[in-house]
């Protein structure tokens, strides 16, 4: 029994693992070490959270690392702390102060109107401190030499932005947003449009898609001397990672044809939710809830995309 159970514990993991990232290391960072914790080469995240920020980061494990393109374009939330006055060169606290301006003495609700205009789908100019390449180089890359860069913009949707608190010259913004939006740009067009300058000081991702801070293992689980078998034991199954999709359970003909990657008919299904054409991912679980594959509905049938290892 004791030799089973040492043979479980170095079986290498799979699965979903939504952490609480603190302020100071980047997203790669977190992710080094959670492969040296969980001992395996085998992990990504969903979303990059800058370095000042704190919050969701979503994880992929083993076999979860394959969901993590179905993960990236989910949309996040955050609280964000906008400080009045003053623009830093890459948008946050961390950056270096490059201009000044007097901040208006405007009421909470001409604030709350101007913020509402930021609501919908715009396009949005990529802060010059980013990871995104302009001519094969990154922006940061380009802005740390001092070149001067016209940056891209990027269609982005905000579905929601709620003015929490106003205490002037600080601002505490709610914002629910697309995959690419960036909160630090948000805070300079915002300033803009108050009529001075701004920068971000606090950003808190508390939603990832279906994962909140209510899914995150703690902060102390990353350090450096933490217990891997505790990181370990925060692991989700690879169904929750798509707990906010389609699902069709498989019998044992489904789970054969799956195998194999066969295209499924309506009688691979012990029970499958309404699909609409080219819809996916759809998530194909046995009947024991184990995630067998990702699927997309085409024809009356569903199609195998991606096949997932079950050990």
């Amino acid at each position: 029994m004791a030799g089973q159970e040492q043979s479980a514990s170095l079986r290498a993991p799979h699965g979903v693992l939504v952490v609480d990232k603190p302020s100071g290391p980047t997203s790669h960072d977190v992710v080094g070490r959670v492969r040296r914790l969980l001992r395996t080469r085998a992990v990504g995240h969903a979303g990059t959270l800058d370095p000042m920020a704190t919050g969701v980061l979503v994880l992929g494990v083993g076999e979860g690392t394959k969901l993590l393109a179905h993960l990236t374009g989910a949309d996040k939330s955050y609280l964000a702390t906008v400080q009045l006055g003053a623009a830093t060169d890459t948008l946050d606290a961390q950056g270096q102060v490059v201009q000044t301006a007097p901040v208006p003495a405007l009421a909470p609700a001409q604030i709350a109107e101007i913020a509402q205009r930021f609501i919908g789908a715009q396009a949005q100019r990529v802060p010059e401190f980013s990871a995104v390449r302009v001519d094969g180089q990154r922006l940061y890359d380009r802005a740390r030499r001092g070149e001067s860069v016209s940056t891209p913009e990027r269609d982005v949707v905000v579905h929601e932005l709620e003015l929490m608190r106003v205490a002037l010259p600080e601002l505490v913004l709610r914002v629910r947003c697309s995959k690419g939006f960036y909160v630090r740009a948000l805070a300079r067009d915002l300033a803009l449009a108050l009529g001075t300058l701004g920068h971000l000081t606090a950003l808190r991702r508390t939603h990832s898609g279906a994962f909140g801070l209510e899914d995150a293992a703690a902060p102390e689980l990353l350090a450096q001397n933490a217990d891997g078998a505790a990181l370990r034991a925060r692991l989700l199954p690879l169904s929750a990672a798509l707990r906010g999709c389609a699902r069709g359970v498989l019998n044992a003909a489904g789970v054969t044809d799956v195998s194999h990657g066969r295209p499924l008919p309506p009688s691979r299904f012990e029970a499958c939710d309404a699909l609409e054409p080219g819809q996916q991912p759809i998530a194909l679980v046995d009947e024991a809830g184990v995630l067998r594959a990702l699927g997309r509905a085409e024809g009356g049938r569903v199609l195998v995309i991606r096949g997932i290892r079950c050990d």
